[in-house]
């Protein structure tokens, strides 16, 4: 199909494009000036300046014809003037080649040259270069139409009422959006019920009007997963089930001669099947290149394990650090959607390898570009709402800054700095011998090191409860009652090594906790776990436990801070960040969390 040139951005060509006509179709002045003869300038210098009677020159501006009988152009900041009876008199102070700032015919493109070749992307420079060389269409290849067909008796339109139990149709947006990036036209159809014969009907019919269908959901093997099912029926089912990680019940067939995939219904595996499998077949149905992103090496910030067998899909953020590129891993959940939106790249632990131990140099597929990541701000360590605050108020105030924290727990921060694998560790370790905060630690894990600690805030630590505190917790000695159920912080946590320590004060062991062993990474993880009863209490910020609406049992105040190498304390890269703590509106903000206090927010303790 033929479309004109403001149409043909990211459609494919059909046929190789050649040039009609030469770019520039004439000798044509590059600069402001006058067109001379060159060999009329011979001899001119400071000393012996040249001087043109008015017949002798012509004025041009850039773009202009080259005038008969000239061959060169003289800027016009170069040129001095006299003025006489006969016109102005144009005096040269040094002698001009041939051709001298003149774009000769043809420069450009020119007329007969193949210009694009077929089974070309176009982007916006290739559409302006054919218009420049005579095209006023192009022959591109018919964009292909992607259907995608969303199922599951759970499955809610977007916009609507959405009550427990029920998903909003997340996946379906998503997988359109992927569609149409990749030069498709997409087709959202009505969510089907988990009934095997109406997602049959639903496949025939958009495997009639479409060059692919993606079902969402029901590529499992549960209940009411019928896609597989489906599929094999209505046509041929090619595979179930491919050695990735996410996506591994991923289904691929044929309906019609259709190609069809079966995309699992958790987000990230949707995502990741869509890149894995649909876009090299788009690709190919367009002729065209599969669209690879950019590569980077990095150093893993941590040990990362992986399923041997399996090519496992790691998201992580990227931050440069002394010179270096860092990978953090994020959440592996499949149905973190998120951890594709913070993601900076892509890791993949081929099906034979087991993992890689921190500070491995690893291959990286970007997400974002290189320049983006090196204004990123890397803290790896203890879980804090303030950070993320700080994140989006750097990001307000410019664009071109992140700051990226990963969530491993106080001791595991200072590794990662002592490593460096990070510019900041958040830190909250108490030492149980000297009753002092972080320091103690400090000097253990780095010591010979010149290491500055910078006092973030003072923060509120207690039980996080349901409403109305309805078990009466009071102290950290009731969560030895029957029947109480804990959810606890992970190893290395500061929050862990406080309840650790208010145990042993009352001479209680953790195996008197109901759900010691249960571990989330977060306060704010605390706090959904007891918001969503599958816990009583555990202890954590008041901020996280306002979040969430719930009440608050205090136990102790205590502070937070932000270890550094002395090395990196004035590293551009972490001036927005200094420059921030020292803002009373973003103290204010801070304060506003609940349970914080900020007289010392920013100033350097050590």
């Amino acid at each position: 199909m033929r479309v004109g040139l403001a149409d043909a951005v990211g459609r494919v060509t059909a046929e190789a494009v050649w040039a009609r006509r030469s770019s520039p179709a004439f000798d044509a002045a590059a600069m402001d000036g006058i067109a001379v003869s060159s060999a009329a300038t011979v001899g001119a210098s400071e000393t012996t300046p040249l001087r043109l009677p008015p017949d002798a020159y012509d004025v041009v501006d850039t773009g202009d014809p080259l005038p008969d009988a000239r061959d060169a152009v003289v800027m016009r900041e170069q040129v001095h003037y006299e003025r006489t009876p006969a016109g102005p008199v144009a005096e040269l102070r040094a002698a001009v080649p041939p051709y001298q700032h003149v774009r000769s015919v043809g420069e450009d493109v020119a007329a007969g040259e193949l210009l694009l070749p077929e089974g070309h992307r176009l982007r916006a420079v290739d559409v302006a270069a054919a218009a420049a060389a005579g095209a006023v269409d192009l022959l591109v290849r018919r964009a292909p139409v992607v259907a995608v067909l969303p199922t599951g008796d759970e499955i809610r339109p977007l916009g609507g009422a959405v009550e427990p139990g029920q998903i909003p149709d997340t996946n379906s947006l998503m997988l359109a959006a992927q569609a149409r990036e990749a030069g498709c036209e997409a087709v959202v159809l009505p969510i089907e019920p988990d009934d095997p014969a109406r997602i049959a009907a639903a496949v025939h019919a958009a495997a009639a009007e479409s060059d692919l269908v993606l079902v969402v959901a029901g590529s499992s093997a549960g209940r009411d997963d019928y896609t597989a099912q489906v599929v094999e029926q209505a046509g041929t089912l090619v595979v179930h089930g491919v050695a990735v990680r996410p996506g591994h019940p991923v289904v691929l067939g044929l309906v019609d001669a259709t190609p069809v995939v079966g995309c699992p219904g958790y987000p990230v595996s949707a995502a990741l099947t869509f890149d894995i499998f649909a876009a090299p077949l788009l690709a190919a149905l367009q002729g065209a290149a599969v669209q690879r992103r950019p590569v980077t090496r990095a150093r893993l910030s941590r040990k990362l394990a992986s399923v041997v067998g399996m090519d496992d899909w790691i998201r992580v953020r990227l931050g440069e650090v002394a010179g270096r590129v860092v990978a953090t891993p994020l959440s592996r959940g499949a149905g973190v959607l998120t951890s594709l939106v913070r993601a900076d790249g892509l890791l993949v632990v081929p099906a034979g390898t087991e993992g890689h131990q921190a500070g491995e140099d690893v291959e990286i597929d970007l997400l974002r570009g290189l320049d983006e990541i090196r204004r990123t701000i890397v803290v790896i360590g203890s879980h804090d709402l303030v950070l993320d605050l700080a994140a989006s108020e750097l990001r307000r105030r410019d664009p071109r800054i992140s700051l990226a924290s990963s969530n491993v727990g106080s001791l595991g921060g200072l590794v990662a700095v002592r490593d460096e694998l990070c510019h900041l560790a958040g830190s909250h370790l108490l030492d149980p011998a000297s009753g002092e905060y972080t320091l103690p630690y400090v000097d253990r894990l780095l010591a010979g090191r010149d290491v500055a600690v910078v006092r973030l805030v003072h923060r509120e630590q207690g039980l996080i409860v349901r409403p109305g505190n309805p078990l009466g917790l009071q102290d950290v000695k009731d969560l030895t009652r029957r029947g109480v159920r804990y959810v606890n912080r992970q190893r290395g946590a500061g929050t862990r090594v406080l309840l650790d320590h208010e145990l042993t004060r009352r001479g209680l062991s953790p195996d008197d906790v109901e759900g010691y062993a249960r571990e989330e990474h977060t306060h704010l993880a605390v706090a959904g776990a007891v918001a969503a009863g599958r816990a009583d209490c555990g202890l954590g910020i008041l901020a996280a436990a306002r979040a969430y609406a719930l009440d608050f049992v205090p136990v102790t105040t205590e502070p937070y801070d932000l270890v550094v190498t002395a090395g990196l304390l004035d590293a551009p890269v972490l001036a927005p960040l200094w420059e921030l703590l020292g803002s009373a509106a973003f103290r204010a903000a801070v304060e506003g969390l609940g349970g914080y206090c900020t007289e010392e927010t920013g100033r350097r303790i050590r």
